[in-house]
């Protein structure tokens, strides 16, 4: 039924374009009930999501991708907000051959040397995960804003998503940074504390450090390759 969730896509822009988010939310639950999925990886704009969510009352489904290589901090907010919403964020994995022929043929830290090995990395434990959390769903609601970068500044609040066949709902889109910190600080809901020593995008440990004063929101991830080759695969349009 792709082809009758993307002639849904526009209509569904038009009724919830000037609602608040969580009365979008419980508009989208209603149109697709229990086909509508969050992805967190539980940086600061998913809290905040997962707050709205929990607010909402929907039956959105929230679940996560576990890379295997996540800081410890995240695992440790991923497991206060189990904790504090009385939820069970779901998971999903890496396939365990497809991880294993590509350590067994490159070694642990082969993203270092091109950028084909570490978009190989990143297809196998995020891309193919996140496809199989998404299978069978009509809705995906994504933390995207359009301050991450250039590319993310040409997304649509609701848009089709081809590559993964479903709606994409970006609640966030046109929040700043500055947005996100006050709702986290007024409602006082768990939050990655990497944020507050410079770490403005929280992905893989080895792929991700802290940035630099003055230097862009997306700087810190995949820092060692060009400006506009920095997306895992996840967002990409076509």
């Amino acid at each position: 039924m792709p082809h009758v969730f993307k002639g849904t896509a526009v209509s569904l822009l038009k009724e919830i374009y000037s609602l608040d988010i969580e009365s979008a939310l419980g508009i989208l639950s209603k149109h697709f009930p229990d086909l509508v999925a969050f992805s967190t990886s539980f940086s600061n704009e998913d809290q905040v999501i997962t707050d709205l969510i929990a607010k909402s009352k929907t039956s959105v489904e929230i679940f996560t991708l576990d890379t295997g290589r996540l800081f410890d901090n995240t695992y440790s907010t991923w497991e206060a907000t189990n904790t504090y919403y009385g939820i069970h964020i779901k998971t999903y994995h890496p396939d365990a051959q497809s991880l294993e022929d590509y350590l067994n043929l490159n070694g642990p830290n082969a993203f270092y040397q091109s950028v084909e090995k570490r978009k190989e990395c990143c297809s196998i434990r995020k891309v193919e995960p996140l496809r199989r959390a998404l299978k069978n769903n009509a809705v995906w609601i994504t933390g995207i804003r359009a301050e991450h970068s250039l590319n993310r500044q040409q997304t649509s609040l609701i848009e089709w998503d081809e590559t993964n066949q479903i709606i994409k709902y970006n609640p966030l889109l046109n929040w700043s940074t500055e947005d996100v910190k006050e709702y986290i600080q007024k409602y006082k809901i768990p939050y990655n504390p990497l944020s507050d020593n410079g770490y403005a995008s929280i992905g893989c440990s080895p792929c991700t450090r802290a940035i630099k004063e003055n230097e862009d929101i997306r700087a810190g991830r995949w820092w060692w390759e060009d400006n506009d080759k920095k997306e895992c695969g996840l967002h990409i349009k076509r």
